[in-house]
């Protein structure tokens, strides 16, 4: 019971918190966007993605393990590392943030703290978050059906993302690729 308790606070939160995103750190009208509708495509494929791991934990879908409290207590433990990942990866951004992919007039490279390993800690935040809710339903169907498509979403979003930037600074930003990995630390 406790842990469905903090399972929820937890979820509540992060939801919470990207939805401030999504109506307080919107490009400005003077801002050049490039978007591509990438930020309607990630929340659609959110909303069927969640919603169908809901329903096949309901349904018990692939459900693995007699107890699944290690799972949940697994996921809930990496819902918050992603978000404390994301929001540290925006925090570091400052003024730069925006949830459409957009160039400010003020817009320089971020190449210190944790962008110093990774290009994208934002969305390995997130991408680590759903993974921890796909784990915390104890179902490999919920599982798939949350990071699969979620994965693909942001993916798509980052090629976007990596398109401007190098539009915008050309052989600064492929020497920056050539010294950080895109999501997972000497990974990816």
């Amino acid at each position: 019971m406790v842990i469905s308790t903090v399972f929820i606070a937890v979820s509540m939160i992060w939801l919470a918190s990207e939805v401030l995103l999504a109506f307080l750190w919107r490009a400005k009208s003077t801002d050049i966007r490039r978007d591509e509708s990438s930020q309607k495509i990630i929340w659609v494929v959110i909303v069927i993605s969640v919603s169908l791991g809901v329903f096949f934990k309901m349904q018990q879908f692939g459900h693995y393990g007699s107890d699944s409290r290690l799972s949940h207590i697994i996921g809930i433990a990496l819902i918050l590392g992603g978000l404390v990942l994301r929001w540290v990866a925006i925090l570091s951004l400052k003024r730069q943030f925006t949830v459409d992919v957009a160039i400010t007039d003020h817009h320089r490279l971020v190449r210190e703290g944790i962008y110093r390993y990774l290009r994208h800690p934002a969305y390995s935040g997130i991408l680590l978050s759903f993974l921890g809710l796909g784990l915390s339903f104890s179902s490999y169907a919920s599982l798939i059906v949350i990071v699969v498509p979620t994965t693909a979403a942001f993916l798509y979003r980052i090629g976007i993302e990596e398109r401007v930037l190098v539009e915008t600074f050309g052989d600064e930003y492929h020497a920056y690729c050539s010294t950080t990995k895109r999501l997972v630390p000497f990974v990816y």
